[in-house]
């Protein structure tokens, strides 16, 4: 009888601390974080190039649209929102003759501790690789495979509205 008190005591233990285990997809619900000092929250979905043009895109202001030459400018360009699995990410471009000088993640998830656990440690690597090949053509980041795919899609997007190839 002592035996079976203490095995059915244990697997309700168990039990118990397997249904109050929090998951990864608990707490995703869609919460952004805004991580470029003075941005004002989730940006729209297009893409923006501010900035001075000598190619044959837009000029400075608002969405670009038209042309495909490179520009050889000087601006910055934010790409449209890349709705991932885990949450939205966005990511800004710095131009300034013709190349991209700086990238920088405006929204990456973050619902719970384990997504900034993740983007803390896979940003600065897309980042480094986005400015090494001057392209969205980047590696993924091993363990960060959903922030790399939304990551690659927003910078792309940003590239084409700086009208860069």
């Amino acid at each position: 009888m002592r035996r079976i008190t203490i095995w059915l005591l244990s697997t309700v233990a168990a039990l118990v601390l397997l249904f109050s285990y929090k998951t990864s997809t608990m707490g995703a619900g869609g919460e952004t974080s805004a991580i470029a000092s003075g941005s004002d929250g989730p940006a729209g979905s297009g893409s923006s190039w501010t900035g001075t043009d000598d190619g044959s895109g837009s000029s400075s202001g608002g969405t670009s649209s038209g042309g495909s030459g490179t520009s050889s400018g000087s601006g910055t360009a934010t790409g449209s929102v890349a709705q991932t699995r885990w949450g939205p990410v966005q990511v800004r471009i710095t131009v300034s003759g013709g190349k991209i000088t700086d990238v920088t993640a405006v929204q990456v998830p973050d619902g719970n501790h384990r997504d900034q656990e993740i983007n803390d440690y896979a940003v600065p690597i897309l980042r480094q690789a986005a400015l090494a090949a001057q392209s969205a053509q980047i590696d993924t980041v091993s363990g960060a495979t959903v922030t790399s795919d939304g990551y690659r899609e927003s910078l792309q997007s940003a590239i084409d509205a700086a009208h860069l190839k």
